[in-house]
Order: C-alpha cells, then sequence, then structure tokens
C-alpha cells in the first residue's frame, strides 16, 4: 500500500485536513443563507442550507442503492447543478465519481466504465447530438460491474433521491465518521493523444486546497461564502 505524499513549498493556502462533506458542512454553518449553487441555464438557485439538503438526500439515497465506500459512481453529463450534486453526495459517503467525458463515442464510454469500474451510472439522456441512452445500451452486455443507470431529468434520478427516505442520519454520520482527507474521491481520464487514455486520481486534499487557491488567486475575500466548483487535474496516478 502506497502512503501519500504531499510537495511542501512556500503558499498562503494552507493544506487543508477535512474531509468534504466536513467542508460542506461548516459552509452551510456559516453562510446558511448565502447563495451556493447558480444554474444560470434554468435560473435554478441553491442557498448553502439548500444545498447542504439536497446533497445530503441525495447521499442517502446512494447508500439505500447500495453504493459504499470506495466504489465507483460515473457521471456522464454536461455542465450542470446536478453535476455538482453528484460530486459533493459521492465524495460524502466515500464513493469515488467517474467523470466521463461528454464528447465520449461508443468504445470510449465502454473503456471508462471498466476500466474504473463503475458500478452505478448518472447520465443525461443525451447531448448535442449524442444519444447517451443509446450509447448505454449498446455497451452495457459489456461493461460487467455496471449496475444500476440513472437518468438525470427522468423518474430513476427522482426515485434515486426518494429511496433516501429509509436511511436514518446516523447512518449517514456513521460512515462519514469512516472517511479521510486522503480518501480518493475523483477519478478523471487524460487526453488519450499519444495512446489509451489514462485514469487520474483525486483525492479530498487535492480538491480542497485547489479549490480554496483558486479563490484566493480570484481575489475572493476571505469569509465571503463564495461556492466553488473545483475539478483538479493535480491527481496521483491511478
Amino acid at each position: 500500500m502506497s502512503l501519500p505524499s504531499y510537495a511542501s513549498g512556500t503558499s498562503d493556502a494552507p493544506l487543508l485536513g477535512d474531509t468534504i462533506g466536513a467542508n460542506l458542512a461548516r459552509s452551510v454553518e456559516t453562510y446558511p443563507d448565502r447563495e451556493a449553487l447558480v444554474d444560470c441555464p434554468s435560473g435554478r438557485r441553491w442557498t448553502y442550507a439548500e444545498l447542504g439538503r439536497a446533497v445530503g438526500d441525495l447521499a442517502r439515497g446512494l447508500l439505500a442503492a447500495g453504493v459504499a465506500k470506495g466504489d465507483r459512481v460515473g457521471i456522464w453529463a454536461p455542465n450542470c447543478a446536478e453535476w455538482v450534486l453528484v460530486q459533493y453526495a459521492t465524495a460524502t459517503i466515500g464513493a469515488i465519481m467517474v467523470n466521463i467525458n461528454p464528447a465520449y463515442r461508443r468504445h470510449e464510454l465502454e473503456y471508462v466504465l471498466n476500466q474504473s469500474g463503475v458500478s452505478l451510472l448518472v447520465s443525461s439522456p443525451g447531448y448535442r447530438s449524442s444519444d447517451y441512452r443509446g450509447m448505454v445500451a449498446e455497451v452495457r452486455d459489456a461493461c460487467p460491474a455496471l449496475g444500476a443507470v440513472v437518468w438525470l431529468g427522468e423518474s430513476s434520478w427522482d426515485d434515486l433521491i426518494a429511496g433516501g427516505a429509509s436511511v436514518p442520519a446516523e447512518r449517514l454520520v456513521a460512515r462519514a465518521a469512516e472517511l479521510s482527507c486522503d480518501d480518493p474521491i475523483n477519478i478523471q481520464y487524460t487526453s488519450g493523444t499519444t495512446g489509451s487514455r489514462r485514469a487520474r486520481r483525486c483525492r479530498t486534499t487535492t480538491s480542497s486546497t485547489t479549490a480554496t487557491s483558486w479563490a484566493s488567486w480570484s481575489g475572493t475575500p476571505s469569509g465571503t461564502g463564495s461556492a466553488c466548483r473545483c475539478r483538479s487535474t493535480t491527481a496521483s496516478a491511478w
């Protein structure tokens, strides 16, 4: 088993040791009524309190669906609010979200699903000219690890969240107690320009520290409660 290593250097941004769930909970407690997430195309908005509740509902839904710590949950969708909810919810229960490029074709989808071992897929029905539903149907038999497929904007998404009503809050707290800032939360794939696409694993520490650094570099004042969605490309080899 390899141990995590941390590069040190001069920086005003501390290396954070929180889990994603703990970080969000602190923001909810500190800035409950401040705006946290905006979905510009639909006009939907979430305060931190609303975001915290939405993430908790989805996290419990994933637990009810049998998602365990370390399981891979894929998301195949363009930039949308649900993308953020899935990342926070999977990190909250110790699952690993696998980012699937919206431009992938059938053979690329099959490769990523199998190489990462995705067991539950959250997907848009399609994007631009791409028929995601059709491509998932084509590769499903060739992806033995893939179980449930949840379609955004459809009843399966609502059912996933509703299923969490059977999960007591104490179970979510117990799962959170098992997590560490060194746990992986995200797998991303390289462009594959010189060969097969390569998986890169991102830890909680990487995401939290990168988000904090970006906020600092952008001039966002400390304590404003501004939301930041981080898709860090600084990651260790998977």
